[in-house]
Parts: structure tokens; sequence; C-alpha cells
């Protein structure tokens, strides 16, 4: 009986235990959630863009300001009007009084709403001042902000 008693402890001894170990599991779940969380995309600015619409376009007479925004001399960035150099916070004023001077006949209100300005950036400068440049644009008023596109051969 004691030898019965004994084999029957050992073979309790000798089987596995029946619950999984947990530890590497969690190991490699975190290791995924840092990973995951790195690699996530971060949060964009949005711009708003006004697509054409599928009606006839309406002839707007009112020519076009190009807005560049161009590397300085100490690196930093500097805006210029239809080639004049114009200060950062001066922005409205100034496309608004070349609009004006181009359509005299015309009140803020039209231009606001009508004119178009395009904003052309160099391909070495930073996004963020083209951004802000738009950005200024239509928190100031304008309607009709694009972003003049061209090819990287040009």
């Amino acid at each position: 009986m004691a030898i019965a008693f004994a084999s029957r402890a050992r073979a309790q001894r000798m089987h596995p235990a029946a619950e999984p170990n947990m530890i590497p599991f969690i190991d490699v779940l975190l290791v995924l959630l840092i990973i995951f969380m790195v690699t996530s995309p971060k949060p964009t600015t949005d711009l708003r863009l006004d697509l054409p619409s599928d009606g006839m376009p309406i002839a707007v007479d009112i020519a076009p300001t190009i807005i560049d925004v161009v590397r300085g001399a100490g690196g930093d960035a500097r805006v210029l009007v239809d080639g004049q150099d114009v200060a950062w916070d001066a922005l409205t004023v100034e496309v608004l009084q070349h609009i004006s001077a181009q359509n005299a006949g015309l009140d803020d209100a039209t231009m606001f709403a009508e004119s178009r300005v395009y904003v052309r950036a160099d391909m070495d400068l930073a996004y963020t001042h083209v951004v802000e440049a738009i950005d200024t644009l239509q928190r100031d008023g304008f309607e009709k902000v694009s972003v003049f596109a061209q090819s990287a051969d040009d």
C-alpha cells in the first residue's frame, strides 16, 4: 500500500502544471503596444480645400495675387507679395492693398470673397511656413487661398 501511495505521489509530481505562463505573453503585448504608439501618425493641420463644382465656372476678372515664401539670408522665412518683401504681420494688409491697386472699383467684401491668392514656396523650405501664410490669410478673411503647385523640375 505504501508503494502504491508513493507511485501516485510521484505521478502527480511528474505532470506539468496546466496553467499557461502569462509573463512572456504580457511582455510581447507591451512591446507591440510601444511599437504601435511610436509608429502611429502624428496629428496634422487640416487645410480647407475648395474643389471645383460640376457647374459652369463663374468668370472673375480679378487678377490673382501670388505670395512667395522664400528662405531669407539668415535661414528664416520671408514673404513676398508679387515680388515685394513684406513683414509677416502685415501680410494681409499688403495683399489687400495690392488687390485694391489693381482693381480700384471693388469694395473690401468683394476683394475678400472673390480675389484669388496663390501661395508659392521654395522646395527646401519647411512646410509650416506655407501653412502659416495660408492660415493667416484665411483667418483674416480671404476665401480663395490656394497653394501654387509646380513640378520639381521647374
